[in-house]
């Protein structure tokens, strides 16, 4: 896979995607080019199925310093409502693209993650974070609302609705240590230990059939939404069936039962 934009770089290591963030020197900042390149990478994964995981990564002191108030692109002469709009649709379509690609998303975060690159991490499956990372809605804190970029879904859902309503009424900075300590964080590590514990991850979830992987987040993206246990039971029930029919469910449970890696062939 070939990125569109020198400020995104892409690197395939098996069935594993490197997506990194390549404007250090701006703290990662998502000007117009990198916006683009973002939704152009996660709207490409629906269709490969060679892809299984995906690591989210950044150069730099800093993951994300949120949306480039440089780049002209985002601060028009032009201030009209629809031009304006078009704007935010822009952006916003990076965060619905990641949930709707069927690859597990890992992302490491250093430094600062502001804003959008908030909303980078909260959109991500898993969080792991460098003992510095430093998490905030920043929004609020140039005149808006707290809620953009996904914030008022992904923060309530994973933290809850109090501690959701703190981060988005203040714009405080969550640190490392407290956002493990209320689940926003799978762990805490050095800085120099980010990618090493990124990949153990992806590794522990490649070992797992590719088909049980796509329709695991599949399952958990229409449960966390469901209206009850038995709407998000019907949708377990009807994966559960689909995938024991496979042949890679029964290589996993042969390889199980002979005590040996299974060798899954996506079917």
């Amino acid at each position: 896979m070939q990125s569109p934009t020198n400020t995104l770089e892409l690197s395939l290591e098996g069935a594993k995607l490197i997506v990194t963030l390549n404007r250090p020197a701006q703290s990662n900042a998502l000007n117009s080019e990198l916006v683009a390149g973002l939704d152009w990478v996660f709207t490409q994964l629906k269709q490969r199925e060679d892809i299984r995981v995906v690591l989210l990564q950044a150069k730099g002191k800093n993951f994300c310093a949120g949306l480039d108030m440089r780049d002209p692109s985002f601060v028009p002469e032009e201030r009209s409502v629809k031009h304006l709009w078009r704007i935010q649709r822009r952006i916003a379509a990076i965060y619905q693209a990641m949930r709707a690609c069927p690859q597990p998303i890992v992302a490491t975060v250093q430094g600062a993650a502001a804003g959008g690159g908030f909303s980078l991490a909260l959109a991500s499956d898993v969080r792991i974070l460098a003992q510095d990372a430093r998490m905030n809605a920043a929004y609020i804190k140039i005149g808006l609302t707290g809620c953009d970029m996904g914030s008022s879904y992904f923060l309530p859902r994973l933290v809850g609705t109090s501690i959701a309503s703190e981060l988005l009424l203040t714009g405080r900075f969550i640190h490392a240590q407290r956002a493990l300590a209320i689940g926003l964080a799978s762990e805490v590590v050095d800085a120099d230990q980010l990618a090493t514990s990124g990949h153990a991850l992806l590794d522990d979830m490649l070992s797992n059939t590719p088909m049980g992987l796509r329709l695991t987040k599949e399952t958990l993206n229409y449960s966390i939404n469901a209206s009850s246990l038995e709407a998000a039971m019907a949708f377990e029930d009807r994966h559960q069936t689909l995938l024991s029919l496979t042949a890679d469910s029964a290589e996993a449970i042969t390889a199980f039962l002979e005590k040996r890696s299974p060798i899954y062939h996506d079917h």
